[in-house]
């Protein structure tokens, strides 16, 4: 496979994850309104979770948790 391949495969690739991300975030509650800024929040709180462990890497789990607290933290993006 060629580099260029493999580049648009990992691109196609994320857009795929983020279509899921907000999929996630759309049945947890988050209004259309609110989707780009929720996604901004659930990255950042990722951040900080892969930052502190390095190579960490996210299990279901730990999805729903960072959802639960953007629920606990930012409850207007669920309203």
């Amino acid at each position: 496979m060629k580099t260029e391949d493999i580049q648009i495969e990992i691109e196609e690739l994320a857009m795929q994850l983020a279509d899921m991300l907000g999929a996630a975030l759309h049945f947890a509650g988050v209004k259309d309104k609110n989707m780009a800024r929720a996604v901004e929040i659930y990255l950042d709180e990722f951040e900080k979770i892969h930052t502190k462990e390095c190579g960490y890497e996210l299990c279901y789990e730990d999805i729903v948790k960072i959802i639960d607290g953007m629920k606990n933290s930012h409850p207007s993006l669920f309203t």
